[in-house]
């Protein structure tokens, strides 16, 4: 009885030592996984927010297994957990790559915009000053079209306002989007009131 006992003892004590063994690699796991993520999450919550709270439970799991002293379990677990980590590091660096060059071609279009859009409008309020003044509407351009097409510019001018407030306030693409829409409508009233 007394050997049976000594057995059992001896078998949990190698158990224990198995699970103290385990518990300083589940620790160092767990820990490298977070360092990892940390390293990036603010990118990562900005560019792919879904992805990074599927990491953020899979760690948490682990953290969970890590609590309970299931080290073992932490240990088989954490080098999946690892290479998701590394994967959403990969996506997020990819698409931080893609945005910076859609924002650098944005600001390239902005630039021609800002440039040729204030030039448009100049032209054409001159030309709405001259034809109000003179009375005289180009040929096929009768009193209720000129007065559209002057409703049509002072649209045309407070969404090219708009598109500077944009612009100025880090809306890049928004602002693009209505700059390309007020140069189309300019390029439209020009031909029209022939400008």
């Amino acid at each position: 009885m007394r050997s049976m006992s000594m057995a059992v003892l001896a078998a949990v004590a190698v158990l224990l030592t198995g699970c103290a063994n385990q518990k300083e690699p589940a620790e160092k796991a767990v820990a490298q996984v977070e360092a990892s993520l940390s390293s990036f999450k603010a990118d990562a919550e900005k560019y792919s927010a879904d992805e990074l709270r599927g990491v953020e439970e899979s760690i948490a799991r682990l953290k969970g297994e890590l609590a309970s002293k299931n080290y073992k379990a932490v240990v088989m677990q954490a080098p999946n957990v690892r290479s998701t980590v590394a994967a959403l590091k990969e996506s997020v660096a990819k698409k931080k790559a893609e945005t910076e060059e859609m924002l650098a071609a944005a600001q390239a279009e902005w630039t021609d915009l800002n440039t040729r859009v204030p030039e448009m409008v100049n032209k054409l309020q001159a030309r709405v000053d001259s034809l109000t003044r003179s009375r005289k509407l180009p040929q096929g351009v009768d009193k209720a079209a000129f007065e559209t097409a002057k409703a049509d510019f002072e649209a045309l001018k407070s969404s090219w306002a708009e598109a500077g407030a944009e612009f100025g306030s880090g809306m890049v693409a928004d602002a693009v989007r209505r700059a390309r829409a007020a140069k189309a409508k300019g390029e439209e009233l020009m031909q029209k009131l022939g400008a």
